[in-house]
C-alpha cells in the first residue's frame, strides 16, 4: 500500500480507533494498529509469529486486527461497496463494458472461491467442501476494470455458488427487477430489438435473461464458439480481480484460525482494501492482470504465476423452463450480434481452438498397474483412404 494511501486509511480510522490513556497502560496508536492489520492481511502471518517483531502480544493483536476491520467496514463500504444508484451510473458500467470487452448490455461478471478456515464448532460438515477443506464462499460481482460492486460471504462450504446466487438478494432483485435506477431493456448496438441487461457468468448459474452463461461444449456451431469465446472474454475480468485479491492480501490463501463471522469480515476489509487501491492507484496494480494484445492474444498476468483462490463447486440448478426459452432467445441473438459486422471483432475467428476430430479416428488409451508403476500406453488409429484400400485388397 503507498504512503499517501496508509495516511489516508489511519486518518479516517482516528476517530474510531482513539483509546483514551489510563493509569494502567497507553492505548496503541492508531497508525500501529492499522499497520499491525494490514500486515497479517497482506502476508497471513500469524498472530504468534507477529507479536515478538511488532512488541505486541498476540491475543491483543487479535483484538486489534478485528477493531481494525470493523472499522474499515463502517468507514468505506458505502463509498467502494455499493451498487449504483441511478440509471446515468448503470449505463456508465455497461458502456465501459463495451469499450473494453466488447459486450454489449453487460453489468458484471459473477463467479465465486472458496476462503479457507477452520472447522466451525457444532456445523457439522456444513463448511466441508467438495475439495476436501473447511471454507466459506465469496461470491461475487466484479465490475471492467477489477472492481468488486456486490459480495455475499453468508456461503458455507459446502453450498454451491449458484445455490447461493439462488438464495442472494441480488438474484431476488434481477428477477423482480427492482434494483434502483436499474436501467431498462433496450437494442443493442446495430440492432432494434430490446435486449435487457445481465449478468456474465459461467456454465455453474441458470440461463436467465439476467444471466448470460456460455453453450454447452457438445456439438457447437462457429456462432456458438464465436459468442463463448466474446462471452469469455468478458467474463475473464471476475477471474483476474479474485487473482488480484489473493495476489495483495495473502491471508485469503492461507487457513484462517479465526471464527467463521471473523473470517466472513476479514474477506468483507480484503475487497473494501482493494477496491480503495483500484480507485486510488488504478495503474498500480496493471501488471497482475491478463494484457490482451491488439491481436487478441492474451498475456497471463502475474497473479497466474502464484497460488489462487479454489473455484466453488460447479453444481447446476433447475429452473422455469419459460424463463429459460426466453433467454435462450436472448442469447441467440446476441450470438448473432457477435458475428455481425455490427459486433463482431476483426481476431475472434483467430481465437477458435481448432474442432474436436471427427469419427474417423480412435484413440485407445490402455493404463496397467503393476508392482508401484504406471504404464500408459496410448494408440492412435488414423482410417485413411489408403488404409481402407490396403484392407480390401
Amino acid at each position: 500500500m503507498p504512503p499517501d494511501m496508509f495516511d489516508e486509511v489511519v486518518e479516517r480510522l482516528r476517530p474510531a480507533l482513539t483509546r483514551k490513556t489510563t493509569h494502567w497502560r497507553a492505548p496503541l496508536d492508531p497508525g500501529l494498529k492499522v499497520a499491525l492489520t494490514l500486515r497479517h492481511l497482506a502476508s497471513g502471518a500469524k498472530y504468534r509469529d507477529m507479536q515478538y517483531g511488532w512488541r505486541v502480544p498476540h491475543n491483543t493483536i487479535s483484538i486489534v486486527v478485528r477493531e481494525v476491520c470493523m472499522a474499515i467496514v463502517d468507514e468505506y463500504r458505502e463509498e467502494l461497496l455499493k451498487p449504483p444508484q441511478n440509471d446515468e451510473d448503470w449505463r456508465q458500467i455497461t458502456d465501459n463494458w463495451m469499450r473494453r470487452w466488447n459486450f454489449p448490455h453487460v453489468i458484471g461478471a459473477i463467479d465465486g472461491k472458496h476462503v479457507a478456515c477452520k472447522a466451525p464448532a457444532n456445523t457439522g460438515s456444513d463448511y466441508y467442501n467438495y475439495k476436501g477443506f473447511f471454507s466459506i464462499i465469496l461470491l461475487a460481482v466484479v465490475t471492467s476494470d477489477y472492481k468488486f460492486m456486490w459480495i455475499d460471504v453468508s456461503g458455507k462450504g459446502s453450498t454451491s455458488d449458484a445455490h447461493l446466487y439462488n438464495a442472494s438478494v441480488l438474484r431476488e432483485a434481477l428477477e423482480k427487477n427492482d434494483i434502483v435506477g436499474f436501467p431498462q431493456p433496450d437494442p443493442i448496438p446495430g440492432d432494434t430489438e430490446d435486449v435487457p441487461y445481465f449478468l456474465v457468468g459461467d456454465n455453474a448459474f441458470a440461463l436467465r435473461t439476467y444471466m448470460m452463461k456460455p453453450y454447452s461444449n457438445k456439438e457447437m456451431t462457429r456462432k456458438q464458439r464465436i459468442f463463448n469465446y466474446r462471452l469469455s472474454r468478458a467474463r475473464r475480468v471476475v477471474e483476474n480481480a479474485f487473482g488480484i485479491l489473493a495476489n495483495r492480501f495473502q491471508v485469503l490463501l492461507s487457513t484462517m484460525l479465526h471464527e467463521a463471522d471473523t473470517v466472513r469480515l476479514l474477506v468483507k476489509t480484503c475487497v473494501i482494501l482493494h477496491n480503495l487501491m483500484r480507485s486510488r492507484y488504478p495503474v498500480m496494480q496493471n501488471r497482475l492482470v491478463d494484457v490482451e494484445r491488439p491481436n487478441g492474444v492474451v498475456v497471463p498476468g502475474a497473479w497466474r504465476a502464484g497460488m489462487n483462490l479454489e473455484d466453488t463447486k460447479p453444481d447446476r440448478l433447475p429452473g422455469n423452463n419459460r424463463d429459460f426459452k426466453i433467454a435462450k432467445a436472448q442469447r441467440n441473438l446476441l450470438m448473432e450480434w457477435c458475428n455481425s459486422t455490427a459486433g463482431s471483432v476483426p481476431w475472434q475467428d483467430d481465437m477458435l481452438l481448432p474442432p474436436q476430430r471427427g469419427p474417423n479416428n480412435s484413440s485407445v488409451i490402455l493404463c496397467l498397474w503393476h508392482n508401484k508403476y504406471l504404464i500408459v500406453a496410448s494408440l492412435v488409429v488414423y482410417f485413411s483412404p489408403i488404409f481402407s484400400q490396403a484392407l480390401l485388397l
